[in-house]
This record gives structure tokens, sequence and C-alpha cells, in this order.
């Protein structure tokens, strides 16, 4: 088995898919990449177990088909240090002895036998199939994933919940704290179907996507999803279990809306919470018919912090308590210019929305949990 290729272009493909890579691995082949070589296409894979990711790179110069795993840290602290330049690969597999030369040098490692790396899983005859533009699964990772939990005891809460309909696509995640959901109606589904995609190969795709420039081949069935992007493919294990129903915790009746500038409120957020005591990080909010009072303090340290913004509001005068550091990363996964906050009374959820739409054909719906201000 023998090939030649780009010294960064190799780099650039295994720094991709070698995030994958679990640190503890309960499989030692697991910290190999497995390079395939079928005709004139070099396929390398990276998984640990749960997820896998594969990139193919199109070779001029190649002779044998066959694979062989190399170990991964080796292949990529060798390659950080060369310049650019042809790479010569000969592999004995019966031997597993790996060379590499190059212009001015000669490098030799022993890999491990390819059959022993674990095999793709495969889905169900009546599985799921679609095609998803790449920018819309990007919007709805990016809108989403910061709202996942880290809940051991709830491990669907953990990811994202992927719903497919008639109608729409929804984008859903959940750590009982804040809500996030994203929906588009310019892509629909020819039957009802849902998953939860865990959120470690959601944030590789969230890395991969801005790269791709057509659409994303997405099948799934009760287990596994793939997606077939350009250049890559990845596979993963879908978090089993029922999403709890989201739609119930959304209030319906929000008599109480507040408009106003997005980076004016996040700003002050950002500053009158240093004020906040650490361990509740609470900020409190006035709301006026023409003002926003901001404010926050720790008795523990007699510090305090007040600010006004302008704003426009509609409703009953009223204060509420919300932890600033969820408001802070809510407003910077908004990306209007004004949003709009939405209430009902203090002990209810309130509602961020962009108040002006980028796209027609979006909605994009933020919920955060109030906390108790002490009188």
């Amino acid at each position: 088995m023998r090939f030649v290729v780009s010294s960064t272009e190799l780099l650039k493909h295994l720094n991709a898919i070698s995030r994958v890579i679990s640190s503890k691995n309960t499989l030692p082949i697991l910290d190999n990449f497995l390079f395939k070589i079928e005709g004139t296409t070099l396929l390398i894979t990276a998984s640990d177990l749960e997820t896998t990711l594969i990139t193919k790179i199109d070779l001029e110069n190649s002779a044998a088909d066959g694979l062989i795993a190399v170990q991964a840290k080796i292949m990529l602290d060798t390659l950080k240090e060369f310049p650019e330049q042809p790479l010569t690969f000969n592999i004995d597999l019966e031997t597993f002895a790996v060379e590499i030369l190059s212009a001015n040098g000669k490098f030799s490692i022993v890999g491990h036998n390819g059959e022993d790396f674990p095999a793709l899983p495969s889905l169900a005859e009546n599985h799921n199939a679609l095609n998803l533009p790449h920018d819309l699964l990007l919007a709805g990772i990016n809108k989403t994933l910061f709202a996942t939990a880290d809940d051991e005891l709830r491990p669907v809460m953990n990811g994202i919940f992927v719903e497919l309909s008639t109608e729409e696509i929804a984008f859903v995640a959940s750590d009982a704290h804040k809500l996030v959901r994203y929906k588009r109606n310019d892509v629909k589904y020819t039957d009802k179907a849902s998953f939860i995609l865990p959120k470690k190969p959601a944030s590789l795709l969230k890395s991969l996507l801005p790269r791709e420039d057509s659409d994303v081949k997405l099948e799934f069935d009760d287990k596994n999803a793939f997606f077939t992007l350009n250049g890559f493919k990845l596979v993963c294990r879908l978090v089993e279990g029922k999403y709890p129903a989201y739609n119930s915790v959304i209030p319906t009746n929000n008599p109480n809306e507040l408009v106003i500038d997005r980076v004016d409120f996040f700003t002050t957020l950002k500053r009158v919470s240093v004020f906040a005591n650490q361990a509740s990080n609470l900020v409190r909010l006035k709301l006026n018919p023409s003002e926003l009072i901001v404010s926050a303090q720790d008795i523990d340290f007699a510090i305090s912090a007040v600010e006004t913004i302008k704003c426009e509001y509609e409703g009953q005068s009223m204060e509420i308590g919300f932890k600033s550091t969820f408001l802070v990363e809510i407003l910077s996964n908004l990306s209007s210019e004004h949003v709009k906050l939405k209430l009902s009374d203090p002990s209810r959820a309130g509602l961020l929305l962009p108040a002006e739409k980028e796209l027609e054909y979006e909605d994009v719906l933020m919920l955060l949990m109030p906390m108790m201000i002490n009188a």
C-alpha cells in the first residue's frame, strides 16, 4: 500500500477529525486514525465509539488498496513540523510498518491492523432521509447548543432535540433554567420524525458546517444518525429516550412587553452583574413605561450597581429577577438589533425574542426562568 499526499492537506484533514478522539478511550485502537485507500481516494476515520468522523482526500498518486491504523498523536505531532511538501507513505500490510518519506528524510512507525477498528453501525431499512441546507443546520445548532444541559440523571436534556414535521423543522434545547426553540418553515418533511442529537457531534458539526457550500444529507433511525457533507461524513449514536413536552412550559399569555436595544441591554448587564452576589448572580429588572432599571448588589461585600436604559414598555410596572449569566448568554445568542421581553408576572418564565425578524421563515424563542427577589 503506497500513496503520496500533501503534508499541509493531510494535516488539515487530520486536525478536523482529531477532535472526535477521546483522551479516555476504552479501546486502544481508538487512539489511532484509520487510513483506507480505495482507488485514488484516501479515507481517514477517527472515532470514540459514540461518534465517528470520516474525511476523504483525492490522491493523484496511489498504489494498492488497503487499510491500516496509525497512532493519532504521532501523526499530528510530526505533520505540524513539516513545511508544505509531498509526503510518500509506504505501508507493509503484513508487518504494519509505516515509512514516511519527505524531501529530506525518512520516518518509520509501526501501525496496527485496520481490521480491529470498530465498524460503522448500519441504519434500519425504514430509516428517515432528507437533505438540509447547510446554513439551516448550522443556525439550528448555533442557536441551541449553548442551552443544552449537563445532567447525568436526565441524559435526554444533554442534546439538541430535532423535530421534523410536514410544516417545519424545530431545534430545541433546555437545561431546566433556560429553553431555546428555533423553528424554520422553509424546510418540510414528508412525515413526523424526531431525534436527540448529542452535544459532541453537534459541536463537531458546528465547526465543520461553515466550510460547506451545499446541502447536507441527513439519515437517521432510532439509534444512529449519519450526516454526509462535502468532504466529511459524521456518524453518531443518538440520545435514547423521550424528550419532555417543551411546549407546555412556554407561557402563552404575556401581556407585559418590553422592547429594548439588544447591545445596550447586553453591555449594561455585563457591567452591573460584576456587582451581583457571586453565588446567585441575581440581577433585578425594574420595568417602567419608558425605562428599565437594572440593579445588582452583594450585601456581603457592601457593593451595588444601578443603571437605567431607555426602552419601550407596555404593561404593569413590575420588578423581576434573573440569573445574569443566563440572561447575558441568551442576549449574546440573539442577533437582532432590538429584543422583545414578554412577561406575565415576576414568578413566571420570561420570553426573549428578536423584535425584528432577520428571515421571514424563521422563528426564534428563548425562555428564561426568573429568580426569587427578597424584598
